[in-house]
């Protein structure tokens, strides 16, 4: 009868955690336990193996936050377990069952090889012998996120958190397994799993119901050793029974997407990739089925230079072809904000490590939890080589389910990449039946395809894939009623789905998370630094290469992959969004610095070595444009703007003219005209004002840092009060310096016009002391607008200006780089920036003035949550507004205010470009000399404005050879050269980079 099924379930339910689960280990001796608990930061394993311990009793507390505990387990087996496989049973004092949030350990042997890692869902060690001898480096890594999610913390920093130990130990016991009763768990919990997810009174559910009955009747509760094979055998029938033809396949793939940073600093994350690849490695010896996969090179560096013992374990997996390397990055990198060079180098730097330490490449791009994926991916994965692009973080969409589940995606250029959800939902798996029969039901392409992946274990923190998971595994292989579950390569996936679906559904433009649109806000001094590191390396890399070929300088190789490296780590999707606790922020601040400081400091050697000794002024020009009468990429004597500015009293404000715009600034500080003379257009709208700073409320209903929620627009205060406001006039032009107080916070700004300028700058410094508060700065143009033109890697994505449909409601908050630009008949106008990456646009009509499009830049936040103090202090921030600006100006001045000229003596009186581009449109991305260090000249260009191009690259140095190379400098073609001119010929936004042989 139906009303037994509760029954059943609730019976098995019960046997399984009260009686079964603890007769998997039915015998317990306690270990003999020492401890020595380290008063500062973690030692390398071999000294603490040799620590002095003292005496320590199970139940006594350990740990204060961030702490290490070192503890040494001893204990003789008992001679009547001879022949029983022994476990060493350690509870740390988990409470909370989710792995990589706590307190977790490495276990080692007394010769310092490492074993395997110790966490809530994996307490158990195995042990030979007849002496236990083992080794326990405990973290006492505080819970952040489990017991009180979104409250205010001073746990998240080692400077402010509590010094009381966090954590009791519970048990550390020697146990024989019984391996009947440990596999029949398994089967009992797999079949619970499985008929809940069945027809409600079909015959496969009925008859699984009775298999668990019938075993269950065989079981003597006070006697599960002796009785357990019985109970098995009962459960034979249902569990040999297999999976229909139309059965849905998983690949699955061991899983542990461990967070470089996040509710923890990066040197805990080192130790979290040695315990998770020491139990991979462990669990691979185990079983011959199963396949591990991990991304990010930097985490395999870091096992190689701090944990070298799991590195070999590492190295001899791979070579088996059972540990996998994914993804072919350094990190896996937030892809929405970081230049397209340093996605470049992502990819380049990434694969370059996986090639020389294991001698393999990635096929594929692997990023599950990135927020959003920018609509230049496809092309930059394409160049770099790559066949396929992995993501699951889109099923997270607050409003709008996404259409598909394996598809091309197509990007900005028009290339296309095969693209993978899993319909699962999550990078977590537990091959749970929940999460299969999801897969199940959920895949799109069900139609004309038959198999999804599975990520299987458990991630964010680490901890990975549990034996238990690989005993799923097994019998999931071919159950009836379930999806078929195999080990896999994704490589071998990727290339079944493409011959299965051979005409794919294709995406067309970003893939815009619906969720975490704060990310492009939150932690604005990270965001600074990163957008500094990466042109001031760019710029370094520029004037080393001319310096070298120039000069003979020597090229710091060495040097530049560090510096290169250090950016690309905090480029990861938790430290660059601004979503980690203080202690990452406030480390990766200092970072920046170093960076900035090194970077400029290879600059500034490369330049002095061109300049030569002098007293000539000469200005250096890193952009790929000519200004100040000066070519790109060039060195010259700069020639001042004709004309000056003028500043004429006006209705309680000021006029500012240059002969190129014409500015109004009123008293309250506030841009009330911005008329472009040559068209006599007016780029603000009638009534309103422009560089209004407003504030919000900003509350979201989940994940502080994260989230901005629609609702923040329906509080806000406009910022007019002025305190000061006084006006500079000279050569430089003039500027005008307004002062306000709000709150508890203070802004400075300086309004600057300079002569022959059509930019309006404005320096912003802010002592920023809010709360749950967001502030904007906005624009509202007279401009009549159907979409905007956002700068993305490598050119812009057009967003449109409406809310017509769902999708485009949902991106109330959207992403820039340098500029966002807006036009309407010929006419427009734009923002740009040196150090913010979110705004938002409104649209309003009036009968007296008709549509006015409104852009605000995104300036700070004040979230509390996973870092109290988030932004609290001096920031600094510049912007600019661009009158009457088309998209090559637009384009221009963005790449202006973040890659300045430098002035310098010298006893020359220029520095002719390596190179020279012509052609409407293309702009040279970088200049370097290439990674394999053979000396020869990498010249990367791009056409930024979306329109097919023709250009020539001149080369104004001897060269024996012309290649274009993909994205990793691998050779594709070789290059017709018409003496020195190379002619070039590009669609819109393609990107293509060259060789030349020295």
């Amino acid at each position: 009868m139906h009303d037994d099924i509760p029954l059943t379930v609730g019976r098995a339910t019960r046997v399984l955690a009260e009686r079964i689960l603890p007769a998997v280990h039915p015998e317990r001796v306690p270990l003999e336990v020492t401890v020595h608990a380290l008063p500062g930061e973690p030692i390398p394993a071999a000294e603490g193996l040799a620590l002095d311990y003292e005496p320590y009793e199970v139940g006594t507390p350990w740990g204060p936050a961030w702490s290490t505990t070192w503890f040494h387990l001893r204990a003789a087996i008992p001679p009547q377990w001879a022949g029983r496989r022994v476990e060493a049973l350690i509870d740390l004092g988990f409470d909370v069952n989710m792995p990589g949030f706590q307190c977790e350990a490495l276990v080692y042997r007394p010769d310092g090889t490492p074993v395997k890692s110790i966490n809530p869902r994996n307490q158990w060690v195995p042990v030979t012998g007849e002496i236990v001898d083992l080794y326990l480096e405990a973290a006492a890594n505080p819970v952040l996120l489990d017991y009180h999610p979104f409250l205010p913390t001073q746990e998240g920093d080692i400077e402010t958190s509590s010094p009381r130990p966090l954590y009791t130990t519970r048990r550390m016991d020697l146990a024989p397994i019984n391996d009947d009763v440990y596999e029949l768990a398994l089967d009992i919990d797999v079949l619970i799993e499985l008929q809940a997810q069945l027809p409600e009174s079909g015959p496969r559910r009925m008859r699984v119901l009775q298999a668990l009955d019938n075993a269950l009747d065989m079981l003597d509760l006070q006697d599960i050793p002796g009785t357990a094979a019985a109970c098995r055998a009962e459960l034979r029938g249902v569990l040999d029974s297999p999976a229909e033809a139309s059965a849905h396949q998983i690949a699955a793939v061991g899983h542990a997407h461990i967070d470089s940073a996040w509710l923890w600093p990066l040197r805990e994350t080192i130790r979290k990739v040695a315990r998770t690849a020491s139990s991979m490695t462990e669990l691979i010896d185990d079983d011959p089925d199963f396949r591990f996969g991990m991304s990010s090179a930097q985490q395999y560096a870091w096992l190689k230079e701090h944990r070298p013992e799991v590195y070999q374990r590492v190295v001899k997996a791979v070579q088996e072809g059972r540990f996998i390397p994914l993804g072919g990055m350094w990190v896996e990198s937030d892809t929405v904000m970081p230049t397209g060079e340093s996605l470049v180098r992502q990819f380049s730097y990434g694969q370059r490590f996986f090639r020389e330490e294991f001698g393999v490449e990635c096929q594929g791009v692997w990023l599950p939890d990135s927020f959003g994926y920018s609509p230049a991916l496809p092309q930059l994965i394409r160049r770099a080589g790559f066949k396929w692009f992995f993501t699951q973080k889109i099923s997270w969409n607050q409003v709008n389910k996404f259409p598909h589940h394996t598809f091309l995606w197509e990007g900005i250029d028009g290339s296309r990449v095969f693209t993978h959800f899993p319909p699962m939902d999550t990078y977590n798996s537990q091959l749970s039946g929940a999460e299969l029969a999801r897969a199940t039901k959920q895949f799109r392409e069900n139609r004309t395809a038959t198999s999804s992946i599975a990520p299987v274990g458990w991630g964010d923190g680490g901890g990975g894939t549990t034996r238990e998971m690989a005993g799923r595994a097994r019998r999931l292989a071919n159950l009836e009623g379930s999806a078929q579950v195999s080990w896999k390569h994704p490589d071998d996936f990727f290339a079944e789905a493409a011959a299965e679906l051979p005409h794919p559904p294709v995406w067309v433009g970003e893939l815009y998370l619906e969720l975490h649109r704060a990310t492009l806000t939150s932690q604005h001094k990270t965001k600074q630094g990163n957008r500094r590191s990466e042109h001031l390396l760019i710029e370094a890399e520029l004037w080393a290469a001319t310096a070298a070929v120039r000069a003979g300088f020597e090229y710091p190789y060495a040097d530049l992959d560090k510096l290169w490296q250090d950016v690309l780590l905090h480029q990861f999707h938790d430290i660059l969004p601004g979503t980690s606790i203080a202690w990452v922020h406030r480390e990766a601040v200092a970072t920046y610095e170093r960076i900035c400081r090194q970077a400029s400091e290879i600059t500034q050697a490369a330049v002095e070595a061109l300049a030569g000794d002098g007293s000539e002024t000469v200005v250096f020009n890193p952009a790929p444009f000519a200004r100040d009468g000066i070519p790109a990429l060039s060195a010259g004597t700069p020639v001042v703007a004709d004309g000056e500015v003028t500043v004429v009293p006006s209705a309680g404000g000021h006029v500012l003219d240059n002969g190129v715009v014409s500015v109004t600034i009123s008293g309250e500080g506030l841009i009330t005209s911005a008329i472009d003379l040559a068209t006599g257009r007016d780029a603000i709208a009638p009534g309103q004002a422009g560089n209004l700073l407003q504030l919000h409320q900003d509350f979201p209903n989940m994940w502080d840092a994260w989230d901005v929620d629609r609702f923040y627009r329906n509080r806000v205060t406009d910022l007019r009060a002025v305190e000061n406001l006084t006006i500079e006039q000279g050569a430089f032009g003039v500027r005008v310096k307004v002062d306000r107080s709000f709150s508890k916070s203070r802004i400075t700004q300086v309004l600057s016009l300079a002569p022959g300028s059509r930019t309006l700058h404005v320096s912003q410094d802010v002592d920023w002391n809010e709360t749950e508060k967001f502030l904007k700065v906005a624009f509202p143009f007279d401009i009549r607008a159907e979409h905007v033109a956002a700068e993305t890697q490598f050119g812009y994505q057009k967003r449109v200006t409406h809310t017509n449909t769902s999708w485009e409601a949902a991106k109330f908050e959207a992403s820039m780089h340098r500029f966002v630009q807006i036009e309407d008949s010929g006419f427009g106008a734009a923002l740009i920036t040196d150090s913010t990456y979110g705004y938002d646009l409104t649209r309003d009509s009036t009968p007296e003035h008709g549509i006015t499009t409104t852009v605000r830049l995104s300036l700070l936040r004040a979230p509390r949550f996973p870092d109290p103090q988030t932004d609290q202090g001096p920031q600094t921030a510049a912007f600019g507004l661009v009158i009457g600006a088309d998209l090559a100006t637009a384009t221009a001045e963005g790449i202006s205010l973040n890659l300045p000229a430098r002035c310098t003596s010298s006893g020359a009186q220029g520095v002719e470009p390596l190179v020279s581009l012509s052609g409407e449109g293309l702009l040279v991305s970088s200049v370097k000399l290439a990674d394999d260090r053979s000396g020869d000249l990498i010249v990367r260009v791009y056409e930024s404005l979306g329109n097919r191009a023709n250009g020539t690259l001149t080369v104004n140095f001897p060269v024996t050879a012309t290649t274009e190379v993909n994205l990793l400098e691998r050779a594709e073609s070789a290059v017709p050269v018409q003496g020195a001119a190379i002619p070039l010929s590009l669609t819109p936004f393609e990107v293509r980079t060259l060789r030349l042989a020295r």
